[in-house]
């Protein structure tokens, strides 16, 4: 019921609205990429190559091997929602599994998961992905998890604090009385309670992933070529801004627009799931 109340507060914020349309249409044109592209995103036509933006069979231009650039940002879309999704999930499926494990039992088992929470909070998490990666073989799949593994201690730490503070409620003092086993109080009676506040840091550890895949695609240390990324286009473009600037423009502004909307989204949940926020006209 509390989570229904909450995207239902969520949906009446213009800007989360905004957000989540936006976020909507990208999973749409990711799933119709086969269909939407108008060429093959990998195909090289040398003779094509810098074409500039405008034309009726490359709208966008295309890239150094002639490759399409609206069929590569099309397909890119695929990589950076698979990447925010997959790492964020992997996070927050750690973090829900810690930080409920530390909130209900609480004494040593607390202690020792919290002091590991704040160990891996003391590296910074950009090093350590850049560290790991570099020691495994650059991948997308090595990336999401990397990415998933070093990410769940927001959560955690939300969850245990959530979990600290439900269980002091009438509800769980009842199932308790009533003898109910600690994994029913924990799967029907807390964890609904506190996925409020998850779905609103998993939303926008979303747009972090994205950025995070990016940045390494953009380093090299991301999704390889010839697989068309957001950031690998960037690193493309980069050579050649003096006289192909829509190679940089196009993937960066796919880039702003999806974190943007993520951000707005998430700014929107975290309004409709914070009972002390004051509802605001839109």
């Amino acid at each position: 019921m509390f989570l229904k109340i909450g995207l239902k507060k969520a949906l009446a914020n213009r800007l989360a609205l905004f957000g989540g349309l936006v976020v909507l249409a990208m999973f749409v044109i990711s799933g119709l990429a086969p269909y939407l592209a108008p060429h093959d995103p990998d195909k090289v036509a040398i003779r094509y190559r810098l074409k500039p933006p405008g034309t009726a069979s490359h709208p966008l231009g295309t890239d150094s091997m002639g490759r399409d650039v609206l069929s590569r940002l099309i397909w890119g879309s695929r990589i950076s929602l698979k990447v925010g999704f997959v790492a964020v999930g992997l996070a927050t499926l750690i973090g829900l599994a810690l930080g409920a494990v530390a909130g209900y039992r609480g004494g040593l088992i607390d202690g020792l998961i919290m002091r590991f929470c704040d160990l891996m909070l003391c590296f910074p998490s950009m090093f350590l992905i850049l560290a790991v990666i570099a020691i495994l073989e650059p991948s997308i799949w090595n990336v999401m998890i990397v990415i998933g593994l070093t990410s769940w201690m927001g959560v955690a730490r939300l969850v245990r604090a959530e979990f600290l503070s439900l269980m002091t409620r009438d509800f769980v003092l009842a199932a308790r009385a009533q003898g109910a086993s600690a994994f029913r109080i924990i799967w029907r009676h807390l964890l609904p309670n506190a996925m409020g506040p998850v779905l609103v840091t998993a939303t926008l550890g979303v747009a972090g992933a994205i950025l995070t895949e990016s940045s390494l695609s953009f380093l090299g240390l991301g999704t390889q070529p010839p697989t068309p990324s957001w950031g690998g286009m960037l690193t493309e473009g980069k050579d050649h801004l003096s006289r192909a600037w829509w190679l940089s423009l196009y993937p960066g502004l796919c880039i702003l627009a999806t974190v943007l909307s993520y951000n707005l989204l998430g700014e929107g949940l975290r309004e409709a799931f914070n009972p002390h926020s004051a509802t605001r006209q839109n």
